[in-house]
């Protein structure tokens, strides 16, 4: 579940960064995004371990 947020926040971020010409903010949003990808992976690799 934090996976989807950092994911969506980060895409708010990002599109919000494009829209006022802020490279930071753009950076920031998809670093935010690959933070959430790989909590995602891990939480997926754990599930699978367990089962």
């Amino acid at each position: 579940m934090k996976a989807k947020k950092e994911q969506a926040v980060g895409k708010a971020k990002e599109a919000a960064g494009r829209t006022v010409g802020n490279e930071r903010l753009t950076a920031k949003g998809r670093a935010e995004q690959v933070k959430g990808d790989a909590r995602e992976a891990k939480e997926k690799i754990k599930d699978a371990l367990e089962e």
